[in-house]
């Protein structure tokens, strides 16, 4: 769903799975495609990571220019557990160059609040044991650094690539 109004995305602190820092600015000069998550989904993150590593073929033939091709990056909704060492491990099954954050409660509330993406934390079955429920959506954001779509389930890899086609035209004439 393209937003009517792109919105900027503000200051924010995270650090990634090469335990380098990520903030906003690494959001600017490329698409991104952001999804909010953790390591121990048991469906919907190695569903959706899965259709975005399926995605990058996709957008190869259709590559126009460097610019075209976004990068992928995974938000941890779940700091407690999921450290940069663990990010690393799991986002390289994907695809080794997507990218996996996470940080300080704060500021992935920060992100997530900035782009809409809820999740709450279950109680802990035993010790460290309890699931996440976080939105499935993927978020969209431009090279200017400007939140501009999100693409609800069911998620496809040819309607997201069409989708994104179609955006990425369009906000080229903006």
């Amino acid at each position: 769903m393209l937003r009517p109004v792109p919105k900027s995305i503000m200051p924010f602190n995270l650090v990634d799975q090469k335990k380098e820092p990520f903030s906003e600015e690494d959001l600017h000069g490329k698409w991104t495609f952001l999804f909010f998550g953790y390591t121990s989904c048991p469906d919907v993150c190695p569903m959706t990571l899965s259709l975005l590593a399926r995605l990058y073929p996709l957008l190869e033939q259709e590559l126009v220019d460097d610019s075209f091709k976004p990068q992928v990056v995974f938000v941890s909704v779940d700091p407690r557990r999921d450290t940069p060492d663990k990010l690393s491990d799991y986002i390289s099954y994907f695809n080794r160059g997507f990218v996996a954050v996470t940080g300080q409660r704060e500021e992935i509330d920060n992100l997530s609040g900035q782009c809409g993406a809820g999740y709450q934390i279950g109680e802990e079955s035993g010790p460290g044991e309890y699931t996440v429920n976080h939105t499935s959506a993927i978020f969209l954001i431009d090279p200017r650094g400007r939140l501009v779509a999100s693409f609800s389930q069911p998620h496809r890899a040819e309607t997201i690539l069409r989708q994104f086609v179609q955006i990425h035209t369009y906000m080229k004439q903006r």
